[in-house]
């Protein structure tokens, strides 16, 4: 039986910045299991047609995309080198961090103009540990050693960082946060992991990152040198709509620092990275601790780049390691022609919403 979603008519931009607000967990609806009934209403921008009339006037397969999905923007570069530092981790903060600063060197050295580092890095992984390792980045320099370190080597080093993920610190909050560092050292975007990790398999895995973290609101896409970028943490993997959200928005390359663990790793981790890459038709990158049996939480490991084909193009096992590979962007338009599944989608049956961009359209 096929459930159908209405979303009822907004008739104002603030009465669709309720619906977003209402839904900003998520910024998006979804139809994979059911049809969604989009009913959007007449009021515009002056310069712009009725945005009513803009998606009549799409194609089915635009349609299946509201907003229409952004062109894929021409990248800064072609080809490029990525590093996946995966990385040891101690009880030792300071340690965590001068050892990360010499991965990234290390990477930098060997040519890779983008640098990942795994989700956190610089603290042990348990709901104990967050609220003692936890940074203000906003405040930035000692309330955040290890931005600072981010911003202070991809500055001398004039490389991109997807600096994996630390746990911050904003007012009575907590997050799992990753932050993304320019050539120029500066912070260029920053992502709260939006789905929280929270999973019950008896006898196997039990975590609930709920107990101290709060959720993220907000996808997160930020262009870089090395093109456009969307950014995941670890489970935000498993939801392939902010995938296609990141899509839509003309993502190059998609990045998750993760920390799967031994129960779900061997199962999904692979998997879930080419499917998402397979899904979008775009690179997908992780990059995950490395492995230590005498933590409380034991990681997979197994950093990976997947291609546009679903391909792996690299990857390792569960010791420390820095992986190098090369990214050509030329490919993804290669593997879209080849297989045009992005133009046959069925906007007439199904549509992915992006909530968050139709409000900023809406009020431009």
């Amino acid at each position: 039986m096929i459930a159908i979603t209405q979303i009822q008519p907004l008739t104002t931009p603030h009465s669709l910045q309720n619906a977003y607000h209402q839904t900003k967990n998520l910024s998006f609806y979804s139809s994979q299991t059911s049809v969604v009934k989009l009913r959007i209403p007449n009021f515009s921008n002056p310069n712009k047609p009725p945005l009513s009339s803009r998606i009549a006037a799409m194609s089915v397969a635009d349609q299946a995309r509201v907003p229409l999905a952004l062109p894929l923007p021409p990248p800064p570069v072609t080809k490029f080198k990525i590093a996946l530092c995966q990385l040891s981790v101690t009880t030792d903060k300071l340690r965590n961090i001068s050892h990360a600063r010499e991965a990234i060197e290390e990477a930098a050295n060997k040519g890779a103009q983008l640098i990942l580092l795994p989700e956190i890095w610089n603290s042990p992984y348990s709901n104990d540990s967050f609220p003692v390792y936890a940074e203000d980045i906003e405040l930035g320099g000692d309330a955040s050693p290890s931005t600072a370190m981010l911003s202070e080597v991809s500055r001398n080093l004039k490389v991109t960082v997807v600096g994996g993920s630390i746990p911050e610190r904003c007012g009575d909050r907590l997050y799992n946060t990753c932050c993304v560092f320019g050539t120029d050292g500066k912070l260029k975007a920053k992502h709260r992991k939006i789905h929280l990790f929270d999973i019950d398999i008896p006898g196997k895995m039990t975590f609930k990152e709920s107990k101290t973290l709060t959720a993220g609101e907000s996808p997160t896409i930020v262009d870089t040198d090395v093109g456009r970028i969307g950014i995941g943490i670890c489970y935000d993997i498993r939801f392939q709509e902010l995938a296609a959200i990141y899509a839509a928005r003309g993502a190059h390359l998609l990045c998750y620092p993760g920390a799967f663990n031994m129960t779900t790793g061997p199962l999904h981790w692979e998997l879930l990275q080419r499917a998402r890459a397979a899904d979008n038709q775009l690179y997908v990158a992780t990059c995950a601790p490395a492995r230590d049996t005498g933590s409380g939480y034991v990681a997979w490991g197994h950093s990976t780049l997947v291609g546009p084909f679903g391909e792996v193009l690299a990857t390792t096992d569960h010791d420390e390691t820095i992986v190098i590979a090369e990214i050509d962007y030329s490919v993804i338009e290669q593997r879209r022609t080849y297989l045009p599944f992005i133009n046959q989608r069925r906007g007439d049956l199904y549509q992915l919403v992006d909530v968050q961009r139709l409000y900023a359209e809406s009020t431009k």
